[in-house]
């Protein structure tokens, strides 16, 4: 099983030294893969709530932000091997033709270390803040993933659907992986579970229980043999939101919530299941030691798995 880590794109430690430090220390680490979040805006009075805090308001170091696929150029000229990966954008944010050429961009200058995690996104003010539709979310991505594939696979490129249209032409380049990169999508509705069966490389869940995880995962692969595929290429890339404590929390504690020793016990019933990666998140990035924090969490957790 493999091991992400998560590059600070989030809080007052996203700057350029955190950036490049978490990176190089990754890598020499023996890591995997390292990983990018999205987060559009900062809404004062949300139409939609935060699920994870009383208020209802984002977390304090989802105020400063740097962009996902810019953070990861920027790791990409600072390591040498190491994949990097986003997790996730939200599709409905993006056209997808300007977006495909940004991401071959990052695939060619990393020499082919991309990996692209979508979602369809929740906030009904990044929604609005973005000029997107969410209520025509599920139906744009069925057609956003077969331009993307377009883009990367055809030359020259034609493309024609209800909501976007190619006219025939050369676009850019081709990315370095064949025959593109690998696409994840953090799907859990059962439409976009479909979605993944028919058209993605792997799964990305976050913060679903183990046993849940197996039985969703098992159904995707059904679908996808029932779509025509491999199922036995799709991957399960699990994203652990990591809230360590002092001392063990009861059983009915959330995944990667707990202790160390809770935790570790989480990674190995993900690999249990057959999980291929999990990207491990460090939820502080505002403190004054934050950037310390974070080595001390690269090397800590880079034991576990």
């Amino acid at each position: 099983m493999r091991v992400g880590f998560a590059l600070p794109n989030l809080g007052r430690m996203a700057t350029p030294d955190s950036v490049r430090q978490v990176a190089q220390r990754a890598e020499t680490l023996g890591y995997d893969s390292l990983w990018t979040v999205e987060r559009l805006l900062y809404p004062l009075n949300p139409k939609t709530k935060y699920p994870a805090t009383p208020d209802g308001l984002l977390p304090e170091f989802y105020k400063h932000v740097l962009d996902p696929l810019d953070t990861l150029t920027y790791a990409a000229a600072c390591t040498k091997q190491i994949a990097l990966g986003t997790s996730v954008l939200d599709v409905p944010f993006y056209n997808p033709v300007v977006l495909g050429r940004r991401l071959t961009t990052i695939d060619v200058l990393s020499g082919g270390r991309l990996k692209v995690g979508f979602g369809l996104g929740w906030s009904q003010d990044e929604m609005d803040a973005a000029n997107a539709d969410m209520s025509k979310r599920g139906a744009l991505a069925d057609e956003f993933l077969d331009v993307m594939k377009a883009l990367w696979t055809t030359n020259p490129v034609e493309y024609h659907g209800k909501f976007y249209h190619v006219p025939k032409s050369f676009i850019g380049m081709k990315p370095v992986q064949k025959p593109h990169p690998p696409i994840y999508l953090a799907a859990f509705a059962p439409p976009a579970l479909e979605r993944l069966a028919r058209k993605a490389d792997g799964w990305n869940p976050t913060g679903i229980p183990v046993a849940a995880m197996a039985q969703m995962f098992g159904s995707i692969k059904q679908m996808a043999k029932s779509a025509g595929r491999d199922s036995s290429k799709l991957e399960m890339i699990v994203r652990a939101n990591l809230v360590i404590t002092p001392k063990p929390l009861p059983q009915d504690r959330g995944i990667f919530c707990g202790t160390i020793e809770q935790i570790k016990e989480d990674v190995e019933q993900c690999r249990s299941i057959g999980a291929h990666e999990v990207i491990f998140q460090p939820t502080d990035a505002d403190s004054p030691s934050a950037l310390a924090d974070w080595l001390a969490e690269l090397e800590r957790d880079r034991k576990l798995v």
